[in-house]
C-alpha cells in the first residue's frame, strides 16, 4: 500500500510539471502596450523638461484655530503648535528573533502546518512521519526509499537532518557581565556583662525602723553641711568642693595649651595678612614721594558688641601685639551697657579678655609700667580699674557716690607717675567740670579734687561758686616731660593749661575751637607742641607759648580723634564721621594731608577713634559699629629722622619738627 502511493505521488508531480511549462509559453508571447485615449501628447523638449514640485509634511486637513483656556492669564490663547501627523495605515507587528525558542516552536509547528495541504498528502505524509523506521518488501523499495532520502524537501531529510544555525540577521550579539561582590564580613561586638549581684533579706519591723532612722540621720547632716556652707559665703571664707577643686585644676593644666593651639590654628587661617604685616611694602610709594597708602589688615569684632560703639582704644606698652578697646554709645538718649575688650595681633578672631560693664565705657588708659592695670571710666560718673591678674569680670577698684565719684560721664582717664609712697594715681575728666586724681590704696579709690572749671576762666575754691557757671571738661592729656603740666578741653570749646601745683587759676587758656575739644594731645618729641581736634571740623597744632595755633587743617567733616605717630614728631593721624583717615606730615607737607583714604564700607559708619602702634607701623581704627580696623603704614607715611654721630633719634625728632615749626630747640630737665 505505500509503494502505491508514493508511486501515485510521482505521477502527480510530473503533470504538475507538464502544466506549468505550457502556461509559460503563452504568458511569455510579446504583448502591445496600450494607450489611453485621453493622454496628451508632448514634445521632445516638454518631455525632457523637469518640473519641480515641494511636498510639505504640513496636513491641509489639521486646524489652525485651536485655543486653550490659560489660567495664568485668565483667557483663551490660540495653539500655534498643530499636530500635522496623518496615520494612513497601522500594522500591528508579529515579528519575533529567529534564535529565540518562539521562533523555534514557530518553525516546528509550520513544519507541521505543511502536511495540512491536501488530504492526500495528510494521509501520506502522515504515515510517512508516523512510521520512519518501516521498510518495504516490495521489490525496488530500496531504490524508492533512497530517492526519498536524496530529496532535500522529503520528510526523511528534515527528521534526520539536524536544523542548521541560522545566521544573525540583525548583527545581533548577547554580552554578559557580572559585577564583582565584595565579599561579605561578619563583625561581632560583644560588651562587657554589667556586674550583677544578688541580694536577699528579710524585711522586718525593726529593720524598717531602723532604714527610716539612718535616713532621717544623713539628712540632718546635709542640713548641718548646708548652714556651714552659707556661713562660709557670708564671711567672704567661701570653699568650693572636692569635685570644682579637681576640675579646676584640671582646667588649669590644659588652658594655655588650649590657647596657643588656638593662636596656631588663628595664624595659619589669617597667613596672608601676617605675611603682609610682616613683609609687604607697597613699591609705588618710590614713584610718589609726597603720598602714601594704607594697607588694611586685620578686622576685629565682638558679636555681643554689634550694637555699641568704639568710645576708647588704646595700645599696651609692654605687650605691643595688646591692645584695649572701650565700648559704649555716644548717643545719650539710649544708654546701656558696656564692655571692655583686649584684643591681640596674634589672635584677631576673638578677644583675650572680656569685661562686661553696667555703664557704657567712655575712656580707658593703660599703665605704662604695670601693663596689667587698666583705668576705665563710664558713663555714670565712675571710674574703675582692672587688673588682667586677677581672676573674675568685676574691677579691683571701682568709685562710688560715697567716695566722690562724678556727676556725669567721665570723658578721660590718664595715668600719672606714683606719688610719695609708691601708690598709684590716675587722673579724670567729667562733664561735671571736676578734674579729680584718684589713688589705690590698698582696697579703695581715694579721691582728690584738682581744679574745678568755670565759664568765666576763672577756678572755683569750693562748690559753691560753681554753681551755675560749671564748665564740663571733653579731654585730657598730661605733659611727656614735664609732670605739673596737662592741658584740659571743655564743651565750649576752651583749651586751659594747668598746673597740679596751682589749683586756684589757670596758667593760659586758649580759645581753641568752636565746638566741644574732641581730643588734646602733646607731641611725643617737642616740650611745647600739642594737639587739638573738634567737631567743627579742624585739626590745630598750637605752641603753648602762644595764644594762636600754628598751623589749622579744615577737614571737611566732624574730626572724631587725633593721634601723634611714637616715631615721628612730625606725624599725625586724624579720622572723621565721613569715614575716612587723614595721615599728615609736616615735614612733607605743611597744607594738606600726604594720605587720604576712605577705610568703610557704608556711608552711614562713622569712624571714632584712631591710635598708633608704639613699635610696628601699624594703626587701629574705631568706629561706630563695634569694628576695630587694622592697617600697615606705606614707607611714606613712617619715615623717620636719620640720626647722627652727635644726635641720637629723639632729639633728631625735636630738632625736625622745630624746623618745620621755626621754633628753637628747648631743652627741658627734670631734677
Amino acid at each position: 500500500f505505500i509503494h502505491k502511493c508514493l508511486l501515485y505521488a510521482t505521477l502527480q508531480d510530473e503533470e504538475e510539471a507538464v502544466e506549468t511549462g505550457t502556461g509559460w509559453e503563452e504568458w511569455s508571447q510579446g504583448k502591445a502596450l496600450v494607450r489611453p485615449p485621453d493622454q496628451m501628447e508632448l514634445t521632445e523638449a516638454e518631455l525632457k523638461e523637469d518640473i519641480t514640485r515641494i511636498l510639505t509634511a504640513n496636513n491641509p486637513h489639521a486646524p489652525q484655530n485651536i485655543v486653550r483656556y490659560s489660567v495664568k492669564e485668565r483667557s483663551y490663547k490660540p495653539i500655534n503648535v498643530v499636530d500635522q501627523m496623518a496615520v494612513h495605515c497601522v500594522l500591528e507587528g508579529s515579528l519575533v528573533h529567529q534564535d529565540s525558542e518562539e521562533a523555534r516552536k514557530l518553525r516546528v509547528k509550520e513544519d507541521f502546518a505543511l502536511l495540512y495541504i491536501y488530504d492526500f498528502d495528510l494521509h501520506y505524509k502522515y504515515l510517512f512521519v508516523g512510521f520512519p523506521q518501516v521498510n518495504p518488501i516490495v521489490d525496488g523499495g530500496d531504490v524508492e526509499e533512497a530517492a526519498d532520502e536524496d530529496r532535500p524537501d522529503s520528510a526523511v531529510s528534515r527528521i534526520n537532518k539536524k536544523e542548521p544555525k541560522v545566521t544573525n540577521q540583525f548583527n545581533f550579539s548577547n554580552r554578559a557581565s557580572q559585577t564583582l561582590n565584595n565579599p561579605m564580613r561578619d563583625r561581632i561586638c560583644q560588651t562587657e556583662p554589667p556586674p550583677r549581684s544578688s541580694f536577699s533579706a528579710t524585711a522586718n519591723q525593726w529593720e524598717i525602723y531602723d532604714a527610716y532612722v539612718q535616713e532621717l540621720q544623713k539628712q540632718e547632716k546635709n542640713k548641718e553641711k548646708q548652714k556651714g556652707m552659707h556661713s562660709q559665703k557670708d564671711n567672704g571664707k567661701s570653699k568650693k568642693v572636692m569635685l570644682m577643686e579637681t576640675q579646676s585644676e584640671d582646667v588649669t593644666k590644659w588652658t594655655m595649651a588650649s590657647k596657643i593651639l588656638e593662636r596656631t590654628i588663628s595664624q595659619n587661617t589669617f597667613d596672608d595678612i601676617a605675611q603682609d604685616f610682616k613683609y609687604f611694602e607697597d613699591a609705588s610709594d618710590e614713584f610718589r614721594e609726597q603720598e602714601g597708602t594704607l594697607l588694611p589688615l586685620w578686622k576685629f569684632q565682638y558679636d555681643k558688641a554689634k550694637t555699641l560703639s568704639v568710645t576708647a582704644l588704646c595700645w599696651n606698652n609692654k605687650y605691643q601685639d595688646l591692645f584695649a578697646v572701650g565700648l559704649g554709645s555716644y548717643n545719650f538718649s539710649r544708654q546701656g551697657c558696656g564692655m571692655l575688650l583686649f584684643y591681640s595681633l596674634k589672635n584677631p578672631a576673638f578677644p583675650e579678655y572680656i569685661y562686661p560693664t553696667s555703664s557704657g565705657v567712655m575712656c580707658l588708659d593703660i599703665h605704662a609700667q604695670h601693663s596689667h592695670l587698666v583705668a576705665v571710666g563710664f558713663y555714670d560718673g565712675c571710674v574703675a580699674v582692672y587688673s588682667l591678674k586677677e581672676e573674675g569680670q568685676e574691677p579691683v577698684y571701682k568709685s562710688t557716690a560715697k567716695t566722690g565719684k562724678h556727676t556725669d560721664p567721665v570723658w578721660q582717664v590718664r595715668w600719672q607717675s606714683d606719688d610719695m609712697d609708691n601708690n598709684h594715681n590716675f587722673y579724670s575728666v567729667s562733664s561735671d567740670g571736676r578734674v579729680v586724681s584718684w589713688t589705690l590704696v590698698k582696697n579703695e579709690l581715694v579721691f582728690t579734687d584738682i581744679i574745678r572749671l568755670t565759664l568765666n576762666g576763672a577756678v572755683s575754691e569750693g562748690t559753691e561758686g560753681a554753681q551755675g557757671g560749671v564748665s564740663s571738661g571733653t579731654s585730657f592729656d598730661s605733659h611727656k616731660q614735664i609732670d605739673y603740666m596737662f592741658l584740659v578741653g571743655t564743651e565750649e570749646g576752651k583749651i586751659h593749661k594747668c598746673s597740679k601745683t596751682y589749683s586756684s587759676q589757670f596758667l593760659e587758656t586758649y580759645d581753641a575751637h568752636s565746638m566741644a575739644v574732641d581730643t588734646v594731645k602733646w607731641n611725643y618729641f617737642h616740650p611745647k607742641v600739642f594737639v587739638s581736634c573738634s567737631s567743627d571740623w579742624t585739626v590745630k597744632i598750637w605752641d603753648h607759648t602762644i595764644n594762636t595755633p600754628m598751623f589749622v587743617f579744615d577737614l571737611q567733616a566732624a574730626v572724631g580723634d587725633v593721634a601723634w605717630s611714637p616715631y615721628s614728631s612730625t606725624v599725625f593721624a586724624a579720622v572723621t564721621t565721613d569715614g575716612t583717615v587723614h595721615v599728615f606730615d609736616l615735614s612733607v607737607n605743611k597744607y594738606e594731608a600726604i594720605c587720604q583714604q576712605l577705610v568703610v564700607d557704608k556711608k552711614k559708619t562713622k569712624l571714632t577713634h584712631v591710635e598708633f602702634n608704639p613699635i610696628h607701623p601699624v594703626i587701629i581704627v574705631g568706629d561706630d559699629r563695634g569694628y576695630v580696623t587694622s592697617f600697615k603704614l606705606s614707607p611714606n607715611l613712617r619715615k623717620k629722622p636719620k640720626p647722627t654721630k652727635t644726635i641720637n633719634i629723639p632729639k633728631s625728632g625735636l630738632a625736625k619738627l622745630a624746623n618745620v615749626l621755626y621754633l628753637p630747640i628747648v631743652r627741658v630737665s627734670i631734677k
